[in-house]
């Protein structure tokens, strides 16, 4: 049982967790790319989505194991060589702009709802991020996993509860829905940019030793991934369409729609979601430092080490964070997709799985 936790569940946990602060957290992200495109639209670019995110998880996962990489310095330069440079370059750019969507829904959330300064908010997140790193690897992973059971429960709950409001019929609005242009491009732009962190998550494969069990891992993230945004788009026709304004929806949609019980819950959930988001990236830049400067006998950076370089990422976060988390996620996102299938997407499910089939 031990096992198929670690090969199966950890690594779609902590992928997924990582996704959900920016994305699910929030909600914003789940409006931007699917719901706009109309309720029936949202649906088939969730199906697009998920139908990448298992192609390249599998990939990326069996890719790792047979080389042994697990670091995303070491998986790039064994897939694209001396091109690596150019995931590192994107991969700065995503991460500086997902801690700041984090920081920035932070701030948001604490200042509507107990009126605590959206900075001090941000700020106050931000350095939860960094006592998390500061215990190292294990302690990401446990926290990560964990909590992301936890957030899908209320997750769950919430769902049903939105299901149960009689002011609307959910299903009439879904089953009366439109279908705008774009849902396609809007599926696979989502995938894109959120499969960017799937290399530097890869620390949390390191139990797979099978190409069924690699090719199963990814296949479960991929599906396992887009069960909120589902579940959320979903719910979201209960507000439609007052919700695609909104820069949290989430909060918005319980705000409206829910019980006072939940919402606090849900504010409490969140918050540490988006600490766990911001410890997963931060954890993977280590991974990717320690495997260059090896400033102990075991390759490890120490603890104050490690809780510097989170402060300084998460310091330049805060700065993007401070432009707002609606022009954040429309514009940066997708700006940002089409490189990451050019340095990663693209090249390995092509030549990755060329070097795995003549590595055989």
């Amino acid at each position: 049982m031990s096992r198929i936790f670690n090969v199966y569940i950890v690594p779609a946990a902590v992928f997924i967790s990582v996704v959900m602060g920016g994305g699910y957290g929030t909600g914003r992200e789940v409006v931007e790319f699917f719901t706009r495109y109309g309720l029936l639209g949202g649906l088939l670019g969730t199906a697009t989505a998920a139908c990448v995110f298992a192609l390249v998880l599998a990939c990326t996962y069996e890719f790792a194991r047979v080389f042994q990489v697990y670091d995303y310095r070491s998986f790039f330069k064994k897939l694209i060589g001396p091109f690596w440079v150019c995931f590192e370059a994107l991969y700065l750019l995503l991460f500086l702009l997902v801690l700041g969507v984090v920081g920035s829904a932070a701030g948001n959330i604490l200042e509507q709802e107990f009126a605590i300064s959206s900075h001090l908010g941000m700020a106050g997140v931000l350095g939860l991020v960094v006592l998390l790193v500061y215990f190292g690897r294990e302690a990401v992973e446990k926290v990560l996993t964990f909590w992301s059971i936890g957030m899908y429960l209320v997750f769950a709950y919430y769902f049903v509860e939105i299901l149960n409001n009689g002011r609307i019929d959910i299903l009439q609005s879904l089953t009366g829905g439109g279908i705008e242009s774009g849902w396609l491009q809007g599926g696979i732009l989502y995938a894109m940019y959120n499969l960017a962190v799937a290399p530097v998550l890869l620390f949390s494969t390191r139990s797979i030793q099978t190409r069924r069990e690699a090719l199963m891992a990814g296949v479960i993230a991929g599906i396992a991934v887009m069960v909120p945004a589902v579940l959320f788009h979903i719910s979201y026709a209960a507000g439609y369409p007052d919700v695609l304004e909104q820069p949290v929806p989430n909060y918005w949609m319980m705000s409206e729609y829910s019980t006072a019980l939940l919402l606090m819950v849900f504010l409490v959930a969140l918050l540490g979601t988006l600490v766990e988001t911001g410890a997963g990236l931060v954890q993977g830049l280590i991974e990717r430092i320690e495997m260059v400067v090896k400033t102990e006998a075991d390759g490890a950076l120490s603890q104050p080490t490690r809780a510097a370089i989170a402060v300084v990422t998460l310091v330049f976060g805060g700065l993007v964070g401070s432009l707002g988390i609606v022009a954040l996620v429309a514009k940066g996102y997708s700006a940002l997709s089409v490189g990451f299938a050019l340095v990663y997407i693209i090249p390995v499910t092509t030549l990755g799985l060329v070097k795995i089939i003549k590595s055989c």
